[in-house]
């Protein structure tokens, strides 16, 4: 999977981007556990993508359910048994 972040919000940690291979959207976030830091990849729909990119407060929003676990269906690379937390 290559991942391509087209928007960066380095204050609120996350990223919009594609994977370039499937052409899927997906927004992501730094996490971490006892051994190393890494990213989750969430899945988007196209009008989440394109209002995430123009509308800061509602990605967000969505973000921060990520980080909760409230999206984990959308998880693009299922985590391993040592699952992070967000960072």
């Amino acid at each position: 999977m290559k991942f391509n972040d087209v928007y960066v919000n380095t204050a609120e940690r996350f990223a919009i981007g594609i994977e370039e291979e499937s052409g899927r959207y997906y927004v992501s976030f730094p996490v971490r556990n006892g051994y190393a830091e890494y990213e989750e990849y969430y899945a988007l729909g196209r009008a989440q993508f394109d209002l995430f990119q123009r509308d800061g407060a509602a990605a967000l929003a969505f973000v921060t359910r990520c980080r909760n676990r409230e999206k984990d269906e959308l998880l693009i690379v299922k985590p391993g048994r040592l699952r992070g937390v967000a960072c």
